[in-house]
C-alpha cells in the first residue's frame, strides 16, 4: 500500500518521538546501584505518562484499515505492549507485535553462554521479515523501532484478513480468521486459543502503563467473533489421548524414560511409580521449573537414562504441552524427595539468566490454565505457599540447601502470572488484622542490578527485591550461612538467593524505619526498600513462634515421621537433619498446616508391592522462612491468632 510523503514524514517523526521515548535511561535509586525505574513524567496525563504508544496504534490501523480494537488486543496478548528493548524473545520475536525471526534465536545456556539456534523454514516463524517486505523497510527496523513494528503487525494482519474472507472487513468480529492466523501456529486448539483470548481482551478492555513510560487504554467493545472466517485454515486436531490436560489446551502425552539401567534393581529411573492422592500422599505443591534450554532439550532429556524427569514440559514458542508423568507418580524434578512425594512438576522453555530473551506470552498462558486445572484438580491453593518456583524449595539438609536449584529465577512474573491464574496478589482481610506484608515490587518498572560470573546483566524487569542488614542502602545486603560460610555478605549474583524476596512470599513485619520496612527472615530481621508501600502489600496470614520458654526451634527442608514410625514399618529411617539456620524465641513466621509427617518409600524398580508410605506422630508446620519455605515441629512453636 502506498503511502503519501506528507504521510511518510509524519511517521517518521512518530516513531523518532517514541524510539527517544524508549532509549530514555530508567531512573535509578542513587545508592548501591539498586534501580527503580519510573514512567516518564514529560506529560501532564493524570497517570504522569507518556501516549505515543496509544497514538502508534490509532496510525496504524487508519493506515491499513484494521479496527485499532483488533491490533491493540493482538499486541496485548503477544507481549502486554511491550517492547523489551528490540530484544527477542525465548521463541524469536521482536517488538510490541511479536514479530517472529525464528532462525535467528538467541538462547543462553546454563553456563550463561550466548549461542545461535537455527529454526525451520516455516513462514510463520519468519513474520518479520514478511512484515519488513509489506512496508519496504529492512527488517533490522522493526526489531528497534517500535512505531515500524506495529505497522509491520498491522500489514500482517490486514493481509491475514484478505486471505480470509477476500477483503479488510469493516465489523472487527470478522477479523476473527485473521487473528487465528496471527498466532503463528498449525495447531487448532493453540491458534484458535490465542485468537479467543484476544476478542475476550477486546470484550473486557484493557488498561496499563508500559516499563517504558507509555500509557495505553484499549476500551471495551462487546463483540462476538465469527469464527467461520478461520474455516479456510487448515489447522491440526490433536486425537484424544489419555492426557490430564484441560481443555482448550494443546496437550500430548510422551511418556518418560522408567527403566532399569543395570543389573542393579536400585539402578533406574526416571521417576517412581505411586497413586497419588489415593494411596495417602497429597499432591500439595506445584513446582515451576525452567529447563535452561528448549521444550526439544527438556523433553529429549526425559526421555534418556537421565535420573530427571517432570510432570509437564511447556514448549516456549506457542504453550504446546507434553506430559510426560502422570500426576499420581512422583517425577524427580524438585530435589528434595520430601516436596517430590507432594507435588507436581512444571518445566518450561527458556533460561534462568536469559541475558536478552524474555518468557513468552503463550507460554505464561498455557502454564496458567494448566496450574489452574491442577490445583482445581488436587485442591491446591493458588498462592505463593503451594505455587513454588524451584528455587523455592528447601535442601533436606544443610549441604543439600546450598546446592539447591534456583530456575526459574528472577525473571519470571510471578505477579502477572498469579493474575492469570485468577489470583492476583493483592492486600488481604481487614487493615487492622493484616499482621504481614507480601512481597509485591512493579515488575516492570523494577530493574535491581543483577550479576552472573561476575559480569553484570543487562537492566530488565525482575521479581524481586534486596534484603539489607539496617534500613539504609549503605548497609550490608543480608547472608545467607548455607551460601556464605564464611559470613561475607550477600551479593547481586542472579544465584544469591539468601538475600532476594520474591514477589508473592509473605514476611511478618518486623519494623519500619522512614522508607524501609523490616521483616522476619531466615533467622534474622532483613529490611526493604518500601516507600509508601510500593514493594509490598498488608494481608493477614496465621503466623508462628517459638514456644514459651524455648529459645530456639530447629527448622526443617522436609516433614518426615519420628525414628519410631519407621521402625513399625520395617524400613530404614530417612534421617531428618536441621538446617543451618535459627529460628529464635520472638521471631515469627507465616505459617500452613499443621500435617501429619509421612515418607514414601520406594527404592526399587517397578515392584509397588515393595512401596510403603510411612506415616509419622509428629505434626509440621510449613513456613515462609526466607527465599525458600521450611519446616518446623508443630510441638515447638505456638500458632498466634
Amino acid at each position: 500500500m502506498k503511502v503519501t510523503l506528507l504521510k511518510r514524514m509524519g511517521l517518521m517523526m512518530l516513531s523518532l518521538t517514541l524510539l527517544l521515548l524508549m532509549a530514555q535511561p530508567k531512573t535509578q535509586a542513587a545508592q548501591q546501584g539498586e534501580s527503580i525505574a519510573k514512567p516518564s513524567s514529560k506529560t501532564t496525563h493524570q497517570y504522569g505518562a507518556d501516549e505515543t504508544l496509544q497514538k502508534a496504534f490509532v496510525s496504524a490501523a487508519k493506515e491499513f484499515h484494521v479496527p485499532v480494537n483488533v491490533l491493540m488486543a493482538v499486541a496485548y496478548n503477544e507481549t502486554r505492549w511491550e517492547h523489551h528493548d528490540g530484544k527477542p524473545s525465548t521463541s524469536g520475536g521482536y517488538g510490541i507485535m511479536h514479530l517472529t525471526d525464528a532462525d535467528r534465536v538467541l538462547t543462553v545456556t546454563a553456563k550463561g553462554e550466548i549461542q545461535m539456534q537455527t529454526a525451520s523454514l516455516d513462514p510463520s516463524l519468519h513474520t518479520l521479515n514478511h512484515a519488513a517486505k509489506l512496508l519496504g523497510l529492512p527488517s533490522d527496523r522493526l526489531k528497534h523501532d517500535p512505531v515500524q513494528n506495529i505497522r509491520g503487525g498491522a500489514a500482517l494482519l490486514a493481509q491475514y484478513a484478505k486471505a480470509s474472507i477476500g477483503d479488510l472487513p469493516k465489523d472487527p468480529a470478522d477479523w476473527y480468521g485473521a487473528v487465528v492466523q496471527y498466532s503463528g501456529s498449525k495447531d487448532e486448539a493453540i491458534a484458535k486459543g490465542f485468537a479467543d483470548r484476544v476478542f475476550a481482551t477486546m470484550q473486557s478492555g484493557k488498561e496499563r502503563i508500559t516499563s517504558n513510560g507509555q500509557h495505553v487504554v484499549l476500551k471495551s467493545l462487546a463483540v462476538t467473533p465469527n469464527k467461520k472466517t478461520a474455516s479456510h485454515l487448515k489447522l491440526r486436531q490433536h486425537k484424544k489421548s489419555d492426557v490430564d490436560c484441560p481443555n482448550g489446551l494443546s496437550c500430548e502425552f510422551i511418556p518418560a524414560l522408567y527403566e532399569q539401567f543395570s543389573d542393579s534393581p536400585t539402578d533406574y529411573g526416571n521417576y517412581d511409580l505411586a497413586n497419588r492422592p489415593y494411596d495417602g500422599q497429597d499432591i500439595r505443591y506445584i513446582i515451576i521449573h525452567d529447563i535452561e534450554g528448549t521444550y526439544e532439550e527438556g523433553v529429549n532429556t526425559f526421555l534418556s537414562q537421565s535420573y530427571v524427569s517432570a510432570h509437564y514440559v511447556v514448549r516456549e514458542t506457542d504453550g504446546h504441552i507434553a506430559e510426560m508423568v502422570k500426576p499420581k507418580d512422583i517425577a524427580w524434578q524438585a530435589g528434595n524427595w520430601y516436596i517430590n512425594a507432594h507435588s507436581i512438576g512444571i518445566e518450561h522453555g527458556g533460561t534462568a539468566v536469559d541475558g536478552a530473551a524474555w518468557f513468552s506470552e503463550p507460554m505464561y498462558h498455557a502454564s496458567a490454565q494448566l496450574v489452574k486445572y491442577l490445583a482445581k484438580r488436587y485442591h491446591i491453593p493458588l498462592d505463593r505457599e503451594h505455587i513454588l518456583g524451584h528455587d523455592n524449595v528447601p535442601g533436606l539438609s544443610s549441604t543439600a540447601q546450598g546446592n539447591m536449584h534456583w530456575d526459574p529465577a528472577v525473571y519470571w512474573d510471578w505477579n502477572h502470572f498469579f493474575e492469570l491464574l485468577g489470583a492476583p496478589i493483592h492486600p488481604k482481610g481487614p487493615k487492622k488484622h493484616r499482621n504481614v506484608v507480601t512481597i509485591k515490587p512493579n515488575f516492570n518498572t523494577n530493574l535491581p542490578p543483577v550479576t552472573y560470573g561476575g559480569v553484570v546483566l543487562e537492566p530488565q524487569p525482575a521479581n524481586f527485591v534486596y534484603l539489607h542488614t539496617a534500613p539504609s542502602f549503605s548497609a550490608p545486603y543480608i547472608s545467607d550461612p548455607t551460601l556464605h560460610k564464611d559470613g561475607a555478605s550477600g551479593t547481586t549474583n542472579i544465584y544469591d538467593w539468601g538475600d532476594k524476596a520474591v514477589t508473592g512470599q509473605s514476611f511478618v513485619k518486623a519494623g519500619e524505619v522512614g522508607n524501609w520496612t523490616g521483616i522476619y527472615y531466615g533467622g534474622q530481621i532483613a529490611w526493604f526498600y518500601n516507600p509508601h508501600g510500593k514493594n509490598a502489600v498488608e494481608t493477614h496470614a496465621m503466623v508462628v513462634t517459638p514456644k514459651k520458654g524455648l529459645e530456639a526451634v530447629p527448622v526443617y527442608g522436609g516433614g518426615y515421621p519420628e525414628g519410631a514410625a519407621f521402625d513399625k514399618a520395617g524400613i530404614p529411617q530417612a534421617t531428618l537433619t536441621p538446617l543451618n539456620y535459627t529460628f529464635s524465641a520472638g521471631q515469627k513466621y507465616v505459617a500452613t498446616g499443621p500435617f501429619k509427617s509421612d515418607y514414601y518409600y520406594a527404592k526399587v524398580y517397578n515392584d509397588p508391592s515393595a512401596y510403603k508410605l510411612v506415616r509419622g506422630d509428629d505434626e509440621f508446620y510449613q513456613i515462609s522462612f526466607n527465599h525458600r519455605i521450611a519446616f518446623v515441629k508443630a510441638s515447638d512453636v505456638t500458632v498466634i491468632k
